[in-house]
């Protein structure tokens, strides 16, 4: 896919929206010369696909950040705000892929075979089962 051309009003936008608008939309358009009267959704909406690359990448720049944090709670467990400060730091490694992983380990010998339980069969009161019809 071929990258869009950006304006400079777009360019200013999305580095204010990302550093310092802090993800305020509003704030972001007037740092870049946007009027009042001009929509969120005009500026937004159009540059949506650049918007959520760059919050990617700011999550990723930050995963460092959060990582040293769950240390720090390993090295000071009572510090204040310890159970918030994981939990935060758990929420940007989780979206930057640095997510627990559970793996299923299926080990196979030649010729494996699986045994199921059986069927359980439900049967109504009204319906004689295969052992009363005789």
């Amino acid at each position: 896919m071929a990258e869009k051309e950006l304006t400079e009003k777009q360019e200013i936008f999305l580095e204010a929206l990302c550093n310092e608008a802090k993800g305020n939309f509003r704030q972001a358009m007037r740092i870049a010369g946007y009027s009042d009267k001009t929509t969120i959704k005009e500026v937004a909406g159009v540059l949506k696909d650049e918007i959520v690359e760059r919050a990617s990448m700011l999550l990723a720049l930050n995963a460092p950040k959060a990582a040293i944090g769950i240390i720090d709670v390993l090295d000071d467990p009572s510090s204040m705000g310890a159970r918030n400060s994981v939990a935060a730091a758990r929420e940007v490694l989780d979206r930057t892929g640095l997510i627990k992983k559970e793996q299923l380990e299926v080990k196979s010998s030649e010729g494996g075979l699986f045994i199921l339980p059986p069927k359980k069969v439900e049967n109504d009161e009204d319906e004689p089962s295969d052992y009363e019809m005789g």
